[in-house]
């Protein structure tokens, strides 16, 4: 079957607007589990007091609030996502922190408009690796930046350094008789394999590369809280799903908590994840 951009891109979305609010409420683990790396990154692209940041494919704005306690009242943060109901909820929670100098909006993260002044810094945080066409992303973001300005991107490491996700997608796409995604396709191992990011951020024409990987584990009380958190929050899996009967479904997902159940510790569940956290300068 010969994939198409469009529908991707289509389907993608009305995933995202349908877990929107399921996600939003998972936050306070998002911040544990990804804020720590999120700060390597931004110190990586030397975000400071008054920077002016971008945020693509931001979904719920966590690392877009880890940006504006940095920037501060001078600087200004924009967090975009395609997703309407995403963008939302996550206007709602800018209001609600009483911040002023953070907003968000909807926008395509592979046609990025900016209206008004260039930023310092873009970022995307587990956003790049699910673009059709991520070339085309990296280089409508430099296109966002002032001469000089640098990019950031934090991915998934390999399948073998993120079995918290990589199992059980394995044992599903097992469940429902579905092939391993081909090579080049959107998906979030897209650009896990050491130097990719570098190579496509060089292609771009960003100067200055630099990467290094973070471990970023997922840490719960138990297998179970993990298990529910990607039936709540990771709508292609129940999509790779629906042709499966009500029987076949909860067979799967007792396969993936029995999988989840190898990364129990006596400190709890530590779901092993490893990202990559990628920069790379405009030039002048």
């Amino acid at each position: 079957m010969t994939f198409d951009a469009n529908t991707f891109k289509v389907s993608t979305k009305a995933q995202w607007n349908a877990v929107a609010d399921r996600w939003n409420a998972w936050g306070a683990l998002l911040d544990t589990w990804l804020g720590p790396a999120t700060e390597r990154l931004l110190d990586m692209c030397e975000v400071k007091s008054g920077s002016a940041v971008l945020h693509v494919a931001g979904g719920f704005g966590q690392d877009a609030m880890q940006s504006a306690r940095r920037v501060g009242p001078t600087g200004r943060v924009l967090s975009t996502d395609f997703s309407d109901e995403v963008t939302r909820i996550v206007a709602r929670n800018f209001e609600a922190s009483g911040l002023s100098h953070v907003s968000a909006t909807v926008m395509d993260g592979e046609a990025i408009e900016v209206n008004g002044d260039p930023f310092d810094v873009v970022l995307s945080r587990v956003g790049l690796i699910f673009f059709p066409d991520q070339l085309g992303s990296v280089r409508s973001q430099m296109a966002a930046l002032k001469p000089g300005g640098r990019v950031g991107a934090l991915v998934y490491a390999t399948p073998e350094e993120c079995r918290f996700f990589s199992d059980p997608v394995g044992l599903i796409r097992r469940h429902a008789g579905l092939p391993a995604p081909a090579p080049g396709m959107p998906g979030p191992f897209s650009l896990s394999q050491p130097g990719a990011i570098a190579s496509l951020f060089e292609k771009a024409g960003l100067q200055d590369i630099q990467s290094r990987k973070i471990d970023a584990p997922v840490v719960l009380e138990r297998a179970r809280e993990c298990l529910r958190f990607e039936q709540e929050s990771f709508g292609a899996l129940h999509q790779m799903l629906s042709n499966l009967d009500e029987d076949a479904r909860t067979a799967a997902w007792k396969d993936v908590e029995a999988a989840l159940e190898h990364f129990e510790t006596e400190k709890g569940f530590v779901g092993p994840c490893v990202m990559i956290a990628a920069v790379g300068r405009k030039g002048e």
